[in-house]
């Protein structure tokens, strides 16, 4: 009969299982990859705060992805880079750590669509109201689309967690890098139907509403630009959207990895691969592709010329 630990306080996190040869060029790849996501996130969100030409709706927005992916690789990197130098019977982590290191994960994936959500709604706004685009994308808006943001997954993952928080654990090995609610669950010898059903429709209205509010945005943004047949007007519209849609459709491709992934157990070590670059992809180009390739923020870095409105 199987030996079963419940409610242990103490889990084993089997960490990323790399051969002895490539431990360093992959503990370098991460910590690297950590670094540049913090330094060119926070010097994003530094910039636009103290240069009052900056003070756009766009950007504050902006800011709301850089700010994620400050959290999302914090919670996660750092762990992964301590346990590179523990042997694999020492990865330990308490259940507390790894419940907030599963909520700050499920919530960084999830704003990552919400936010995205609400900076296409900026570019709608901007591109097919222009004349009430100052009107419409105010100060209080720009908060409201915030909040609205970091509370509808705040929301959603809290009760993911919630529901989890409630079953009694038998076991104490985590088959993952990190934690996330299914390897929490999976800790439990109860009926976790519940668990999985709120899951799956968990991601089947995030992704419906996150793919389906970016299609309508950029088909009426499309009309507009073909209606109008406005040169300058299509030409901001394609400088800012296309480093939007660039982005989401990176976001989009790594959660697709995981999510087709998770259906091969056999692939199981690639999958484990996608979820932690699922972190560091988007945290690495979303500074990149946004900040260096847009042009207001690229003029300030490199000629601190004096910048107009977008719009």
């Amino acid at each position: 009969m199987e030996n079963y630990t419940y409610n242990s306080n103490l889990l084993l996190l089997e960490g990323l299982q790399v051969t002895q040869e490539s431990m360093y060029p992959v503990f370098l790849f991460f910590l690297s990859s950590y670094i540049f996501i913090m330094a060119s996130n926070i010097g994003i969100v530094v910039l636009i705060f103290i240069e009052r030409a900056l003070h756009q709706p766009m950007y504050f927005l902006f800011c709301n992805l850089s700010l994620n992916d400050i959290i999302g690789n914090s919670i996660t990197i750092p762990r992964l880079l301590i346990d590179f130098w523990a042997p694999s019977s020492g990865h330990y982590i308490t259940y507390a750590e790894c419940v907030v290191q599963a909520f700050a994960t499920h919530i960084y994936g999830t704003t990552s669509h919400t936010i995205l959500m609400i900076m296409a709604f900026d570019r709608y706004v901007a591109i097919c109201n222009p004349l009430r685009y100052t009107t419409i994308m105010s100060t209080r808006m720009v908060v409201k689309l915030t909040v609205s943001a970091w509370g509808a997954a705040f929301l959603l993952v809290a009760i993911l967690l919630g529901l989890t928080l409630r079953l009694n654990r038998c076991r104490t090995f985590i088959s993952n890098p990190y934690c996330d609610n299914a390897s929490l669950f999976k800790l439990s010898c109860e009926d976790v139907s519940i668990n999985n059903i709120y899951g799956l429709s968990f991601t089947v209205v995030l992704f419906t509403s996150s793919i389906g509010s970016v299609l309508v945005t950029y088909t009426k943004i499309t009309a507009v630009c073909l209606i109008n047949q406005n040169k300058s007007l299509n030409s901001k519209a394609f400088r800012t959207c296309a480093t939007h849609l660039v982005i989401y459709l990176v976001m989009l491709w790594c959660s697709f990895v995981i999510i087709i992934l998770h259906r091969f157990p056999e692939y199981s070590y690639y999958r484990k691969i996608a979820a932690l670059l699922f972190h560091v992809i988007p945290g690495s180009l979303n500074p990149v592709i946004y900040g260096v390739q847009c042009k207001e923020i690229r003029k300030y870095i490199f000629t601190s010329r004096k910048i107009s409105p977008v719009f």
